[in-house]
């Protein structure tokens, strides 16, 4: 029999219904939001425990075509490969219910969140965490807290709780919280750019880019704001779903502990050596150092002679090692490489070291180092998706993709597929840069983060590689953007804020996050929260000394950015207006003039039939000035027929084969003359119809405004090719 929970928050009806289907699991619901129906469950194996000291917790957030009644777009008519959005997604709930699980719960669990009927105006991402933690909630798992998320819009300068999709596109903010009705757990931030007119003179309006930054009070506020939302809904959830809940299955919590004495031994008797492995652990995140401590002591009489394994050692180093870390960070404010709890490693940033690449920079901060590099292309060219409410395809124009290779970390392992951390990375980095990017610009842009080495904040690098990478390809920008990972260390009423972590102090550490903006405030945050609740006012303390070390690196970055020399291989592209009713006769028929055009001369060619705009791009600068030069003329002989009084009387007509006449030379390129016509009209000659001996340049036999007698040898349509009358 089924129980159906129904309350409303935010103004909006939510159903959520216990029982009905997948009995089977450890927990199970439907949750239903306008027309969006999501099925929630959760399934521990409480007979197969790991014998790590880990939770092998399992995420799927899948989408159903399906639920917006369409079919799966490609060749094989089957899901199949997960989108980014539902592995992203994943990533939120995982993220979001892992610090609900009890230490020492070591039982395979799997959470999966399927999409069984979509809504446009329904936030999917908000719906499948608040349906993950009812399974998880209301499951036999000893697990008693409901987690929920929220997300925060900015409309006109007031906050919208969970708002619509069309809502959201109004937004110029998109922050994502998740946490209790005490706590907060996650929290994910980008702004969102805008366009504005502006009053220029009497009757004259500009549009202007606005990148839309946060400065730290506002973020704050709009945290409290998604603050306040959670404890509603956490406290709803809780009291609508107690009446619901399984009773709780004993299971075991596995304590992985070792003898208090030989903590203590290695504590009183090898403290120094532990310290001392900590400054060399500074430059790898590898623990060969504390490996190297942990077999001098397995050596010891006292191990031997108490017959103490390798093992139980080097976890009493681990355990030895992690508190010194933190009481060194909050009694000594000293970092483990002698840094203060403020100080930025060196940076030094080369920009375009790739001399076939559209840009690169390669920015290394202390041992982490990104190598990024921009490649551009036609508004064509993006990378073609789905959205499961919407029936078109749609193009991403800016992609930004981050590579985590096992050398970074000095790891001897092969390059496989893109994983769900380098996804996040890549995520991440696209938000905090996306903003700053000029809306009118669409052509595409392609960033890819390569690291290097890793010791700390990897995609924070790649967000200041990232940023110069773009202006070193002359993509429009409003401001370089950087980054920087903060960590934060708490012991009772003491606490640390950390810029700049490493890897060692985000291992031990309470809490990272990263923030990423330009001058004028945060453009992307990302916060994951280990410690539980965190006051707003420490978050706040913690964000404004983020912005001290951001200013110190947007400072060094904008030194760098002075020195950049444009690459050779950047492609040239030129822009020009005809009259929209000319694009048929430059497409032609079936495409074929448009097609001659772009093998003739090795180049792209956009058409904006809005506008009248024509694009033309390619490697090579002469060929697309070249034909620049060959489309105008086409457009002018379409104006000129149309021009002509004598309406019904075209170019085939208006000139015959081997008709010879004198034209004046009006325009010339690198592989002919454009000559203007008696009976109206240009046509070319080409270099090679010039004369009858070889010409190298155009310049060297012709100049503009020379008449010259020529004869006709092919007349279509628009377009007239001549010869030299001597040949």
């Amino acid at each position: 029999m089924s129980t159906v929970c129904e309350f409303e928050l935010n103004g909006k009806q939510e159903i959520f219904e216990f029982g009905k289907v997948a009995k089977q699991a450890n927990g199970s619901v439907l949750a239903k939001l306008g027309n969006a129906v999501v099925l929630a469950t959760v399934v521990s194996e409480f007979d197969n425990p790991v014998e790590e000291d880990f939770t092998p917790l399992t995420v799927q957030y899948v989408e159903k075509t399906y639920a917006a009644a369409k079919l799966p777009g490609g060749f094989i008519k089957r899901e199949a490969k997960p989108s980014e959005f539902e592995t992203l997604t994943s990533r939120v709930i995982d993220r979001s219910l892992r610090p609900l699980f009890p230490k020492g719960y070591v039982y395979p669990t799997t959470i999966t969140v399927i999409v069984l009927s979509a809504d446009k105006d329904v936030d999917l991402q908000v719906l499948a965490l608040n349906a993950a933690s009812a399974a998880l909630y209301t499951s036999n798992l000893p697990i008693k807290k409901s987690i929920s998320g929220v997300r925060i819009a900015k409309i006109e300068g007031e906050y919208v709780v969970n708002p619509s999709s069309s809502q959201l596109e109004d937004s110029t903010l998109d922050l994502y919280v998740a946490g209790s009705k005490e706590e907060l757990l996650m929290i994910e931030m980008k702004a969102i750019s805008s366009e504005e007119m502006v009053e220029v003179d009497i009757e004259a309006f500009s549009k202007i880019h606005k990148t839309n930054e946060m400065n730290e009070d506002q973020l704050v506020e709009a945290i409290a704001v998604a603050q306040e939302a959670l404890k509603e809904s956490n406290e709803t959830y809780e009291k609508a779903f107690e009446s619901v809940c399984k009773e709780i299955c004993e299971v075991e919590l596995v304590e992985f502990t070792i003898d208090e004495k030989v903590i203590n031994y290695v504590r009183d008797n090898y403290i120094s050596n532990v310290k001392e492995a900590l400054k060399k652990l500074a430059k790898s995140e590898r623990a060969t150092e504390l490996k190297d401590v942990a077999k001098l002591i397995a050596k010891d009489d006292f191990c031997v002679s108490n017959e103490i394994e390798f093992s139980t050692v080097y976890e009493a180093v681990s355990i030895v090692k992690r508190e010194a870390v933190r009481a060194m960070i909050v009694n000594d404010k000293v970092r483990a490489d002698g840094r203060g709890l403020r100080d930025v490693r060196p940076i030094t940033i080369d920009t375009n070291i790739l001399p076939s690449t559209h840009s690169s920079c390669l920015f290394t901060r202390g041992e982490t180092q990104a190598l990024v590099v921009g490649t551009l292309a036609g508004p064509k060219d993006g990378q073609m998706y789905e959205i499961l409410t919407e029936k078109s395809t749609n193009v991403e124009n800016f992609m930004v993709h981050y590579n985590f290779p096992g050398f970074s970390v000095g790891e001897a392992k092969p390059m496989f597929g893109v994983g769900r951390r380098e996804l996040g990375h890549g995520n991440l980095a696209k938000k905090a840069l996306e903003a700053t990017i000029d809306k009118d610009y669409d052509e595409t842009v392609r960033l890819v983060s390569e690291i290097l080495e890793s010791n700390g904040s990897s995609s924070m690098a790649t967000v200041c590689g990232g940023s110069l990478a773009l202006k070193a390809a002359g993509v429009p920008i409003s401001n370089l953007v950087a980054g920087v990972a903060m960590g934060m260390v708490v012991e009772g009423d003491n606490y640390s804020v950390l810029t700049d972590i490493m890897g060692l102090e985000d291992h031990d550490g309470d809490m990272d996050f990263k923030v990423a903006g330009t001058k004028e405030g945060i453009t992307a945050l990302q916060m994951d929260i280990k410690l539980g609740g965190i006051e707003l006012s420490v978050l706040k303390e913690a964000l404004l000394q983020a912005k001290e070390g951001r200013e110190h690196i947007l400072g060094l970055m904008e030194e760098a950015s002075l020195e950049i020399v444009p690459s050779e291989a950047l492609p040239l592209i030129e822009q020009f207006a005809i009259d929209p009713s000319k694009f048929m006769v430059i497409i032609g028929k079936a495409g074929a003039t448009i097609k001659e055009i772009i093998e003739r001369f090795s180049v792209s060619i956009d058409l904006d039939r809005d506008t009248g705009n024509v694009k033309v791009s390619g490697d090579n600068k002469q060929n697309v000035l070249d034909a620049c030069e060959h489309i105008k003329t086409i457009s002018n002989n379409a104006s000129s027929r149309k021009d002509n009084p004598k309406k019904n009387i075209d170019f085939e007509k208006l000139y015959q084969i081997d008709e010879v006449l004198t034209g004046k030379v009006v325009r010339l390129a690198d592989f002919g003359a454009f000559v203007e016509l008696p009976k109206g009209g240009e046509g070319l000659l080409h270099i090679s119809k010039i004369s009858k001996q070889r010409v190298k340049k155009v310049e060297d036999v012709l100049n503009v405004d020379d008449s010259v007698e020529i004869k006709v040898l092919k007349v279509k349509k628009d377009r007239i090719e001549l010869a030299s009358s001597s040949l």
